[in-house]
């Protein structure tokens, strides 16, 4: 059911691409907008530019509480934090607050699969939308990366599948958001500098099954036993995916083949041998993957097709080059412990391994027993430095303060053979726009490596 906004008064927290995305979506629907970002004026001017040349007023350095006052709608960006004062005060005036995808959701009219987890997001949210398009389907693919849900709202279609990787911050501020198929990955500890909790951030995972019905379908890994708890939270139909074992309901692995099983009879999907993907991670994703596509109709050669094809995402155990024998990987996506692991597991010894950046209240000793087993070296950068320091061990440490420092310092001790992986464990924001920028950096001073400069 799509929201009158004709005339009604709407506030954008958060100057950020969904925000901005919001704002410029509301005011061709007719309302009358304001967005407003604690961020100085001389840091936003492209996007106050944009919006001025639309018509929408612009608050920024700070968030003025008359601002907050009198409105229809206020539409949170996932990194305003969901219980900053002004929303709390909204929210006690009987203001709806509401983020970016719930909007979305609101205009919308096909089916939606909404992918979240800890880790693995990116990955399965691009596959699976290849799959359901390989299925001959219109698909469209986005959320906490790439395009904003809200700015499908005008191409898609009833018969339109949109696939979003969504991520904690914004099913914090769903209200009716119903995915056709809801899948949750992997739950490991993340952003707890923000939910305070662990319990806090699994129920924040977890709001994703909350409003499906019983023609839903909800996709658990049954591999991960936080994620596993959560099958009673859910009306859908219940699937699997597991590479460590047969499922009833859901893919699987036997014999070297994936299979899916839809509890009444078994199809053969591909062979493990044909996936491009390093990593029993990337396993996970591909197994999820086919549940997606089978689910959302598509046939076992379709989904075989886009799997053998799809390339990995860029920035997550990306191959950068071979510079004198050594090979340079980018996973500036592992902004979390848990990603780091699965990093480190794909490679079996030699790795000289770059951590830090802005820490996320993460617990870095959970690393030792890889770091003794396959790094020969940890060069530490970022504001995260001095913590990780005090709590990784088994491996020597270079203290290296810059992404380039580290670099060139992995460069002068790493031997043919060695890997230098870029997996920080940590958030980029201390030196770096997003995860994406860092990646760029780092494959940018690889390449000039590789030129010999």
């Amino acid at each position: 059911m799509s929201l009158d906004l004709q005339n009604k008064r709407a506030l954008v927290v958060g100057l950020g691409k969904s925000g901005v995305a919001s704002a410029l979506f509301l005011k061709s629907r007719g309302a009358r907008v304001t967005v407003s970002d604690s961020k100085p004026e001389a840091e936003l001017r492209s996007e106050i530019l944009l919006l001025l040349d639309h018509g929408i007023t612009v608050e920024t350095g700070g968030h003025g509480d008359r601002t907050f006052r009198g409105q229809d709608l206020i539409v949170v960006s996932p990194g305003v934090p969901f219980d900053a004062p002004q929303l709390e005060q909204a929210r006690a005036l009987g203001e709806p607050v509401i983020g970016e995808v719930e909007l979305a959701a609101q205009f919308l009219p096909g089916p939606i699969v909404a992918i979240t987890g800890a880790n693995g997001k990116t990955t399965t949210t691009t596959l699976a939308a290849e799959i359901i398009a390989a299925g001959k389907f219109h698909t469209l693919v986005g959320g906490n990366i790439g395009t904003p849900a809200i700015s499908f709202a005008d191409q898609a279609k009833p018969d339109t599948w949109t696939v979003l990787e969504v991520s904690s911050f914004q099913l914090e501020t769903i209200v009716s958001f119903r995915p056709r198929i809801a899948v949750i990955l992997n739950i490991t500890p993340d952003h707890l500098d923000r939910h305070k909790t662990f319990t806090n951030y699994v129920n924040a995972k977890a709001r994703i099954l909350e409003n499906q019905q019983p023609d839903d379908f909800a996709v658990l890994n049954a591999d991960d036993p936080t994620t596993a708890g959560l099958a009673g939270r859910t009306r859908a139909q219940l699937f699997w995916f597991s590479r460590k074992k047969e499922v009833e309901k859901g893919s699987f692995v036997r014999g070297g083949q994936i299979f899916f099983r839809d509890g009444k009879s078994e199809r053969e999907i591909m062979p493990l041998a044909e996936i491009p993907l390093k990593g029993a991670h990337n396993l996970e994703n591909v197994l999820a993957g086919v549940s997606i596509g089978v689910l959302a109709g598509c046939q076992s050669g379709q989904i075989r097709a886009a799997v053998r094809t799809f390339k990995a995402v860029e920035h997550r155990l990306e191959f950068v080059a071979t510079v004198a024998g050594v090979d340079y990987f980018n996973d500036s996506k592992a902004t979390n412990v848990d990603a780091t692991i699965k990093a480190l597991e794909s490679f079996p010894a030699n790795v000289h391994l770059i951590l830090g950046g802005k820490d996320k209240g993460s617990d870095y000793s959970v690393l030792n027993e890889l770091l003794r087993a396959r790094v020969k070296r940890v060069y530490t950068i970022g504001a995260a430095a001095a913590k990780i320091e005090s709590q990784i061990a088994g491996t020597e440490i270079v203290p290296s303060q810059t992404l380039e420092n580290a670099i060139r310092r992995a460069r002068e001790s790493a031997a043919t053979g060695d890997v230098v992986l870029l997996a920080p464990a940590c958030a980029s924001f201390d030196q770096f726009e997003n995860y994406e920028h860092r990646g760029r950096i780092f494959k940018e001073i690889v390449h000039s490596l590789a030129a010999g400069k």
